[in-house]
């Protein structure tokens, strides 16, 4: 079973559908809609009607062309619940997908009230990454995978961050070594991670930098119309900013963050139109909070 949605699907479906049926596999497909907000349990439900209406096999194999973490989300959700679980096959087609939601295992669907407040841990057998699928972005959902690239030079690797700054525009440019040196290393710094902290126990929440603040904005303005990573990058500079008034963090610092966020597209402030107070009820819903404590992820030295 192909998983995919109406934006993938005419770029990819076909293309993946021939290849697979000259290996002699037989290929059922479902489309869903696009975007952030169809990350529910509705269209969970579309997912596992596909599986029971087109197949009669035992134990099915999913892979999901994806973009962005929604189609992986979900369809890794969905093969770790169907049948108490089934083998699924990543094929990541955004920066953001690359770098981060197709490693490591979280799955998930959006609630109403929280985002990605049902899920569960479920590795993909295998996650495809073919650098040339990045040539179909937008340039707004390049500067949003970016956001997490920089993310990891903040919380985990400060050469690599220095590297982003002397490498961000041919990373802008697509040049294939640079990308290719990049996720490379996003990934094998999340592996490390994962690998020491698979349930999200302790050093894991690391990778969470920023989005205690991103995940407020993206439910609060409604799912989709701030990207993942526009949310995270505003997110971001909102933890450093906390870190240096707690005298942990420098101005200079939160400014090269500043800088590279911006010179990548992103936003370095939230939505004008949310006020402080409307952050909170999300963020008390955030699934750090512990024995009803807020919990932020900072940058510290």
């Amino acid at each position: 079973m192909l998983v995919t949605n109406e934006t993938l699907a005419p770029l990819y479906l076909d293309k993946i559908r021939s290849v697979l049926e000259q290996a002699g596999v037989n290929v059922d497909s479902v489309t869903l809609p696009d975007g952030e907000k169809y990350k529910s349990l509705t269209v969970l439900d579309t997912v596992f009607t596909a599986l029971l209406q087109k197949t009669a096999r035992s134990r099915y194999h999913a892979g999901c062309p994806r973009r962005g973490g929604v189609i992986g989300d979900l369809t890794g959700f969905a093969a770790a619940s169907y049948q108490r679980g089934v083998r699924f096959i990543q094929v990541p087609t955004t920066l953001l997908s690359q770098v981060d939601s197709s490693v490591g295992g979280k799955t998930a669907v959006n609630h109403p009230l929280g985002k990605n407040m049902i899920g569960a841990f479920y590795q993909p057998a295998s996650v495809v990454v073919d650098l040339d699928c990045l040539k179909t972005l937008p340039a707004r959902e390049l500067a949003s995978g970016l956001a997490e690239v920089i993310k990891y030079g903040i919380i985990l690797d400060g050469e690599f961050f220095t590297w982003l700054e002397d490498n961000l525009d041919a990373l802008l440019r697509l040049e294939g070594p640079a990308m290719a040196y990049c996720i490379r290393r996003c990934c094998e710094l999340k592996a490390e991670v994962v690998a020491a902290d698979e349930r999200e126990t302790g050093l894991r929440a690391l990778l969470n930098l920023g989005h205690t603040f991103g995940h407020a904005i993206e439910a609060e303005m409604g799912y989709g119309n701030w990207l993942h990573g526009e949310a995270v990058a505003a997110g971001m500079v909102m933890a450093a900013r906390t870190s240096e008034r707690l005298g942990q963090f420098s101005a200079a610092d939160t400014q090269r963050i500043i800088t590279l966020l911006q010179r990548a597209g992103l936003p370095v402030h939230g939505p004008r139109e949310m006020s402080a107070q409307a952050y909170l009820p999300h963020m008390l819903r955030d699934k750090k909070v512990l024995a009803g404590e807020m919990r932020l992820v900072l940058r510290w030295r």
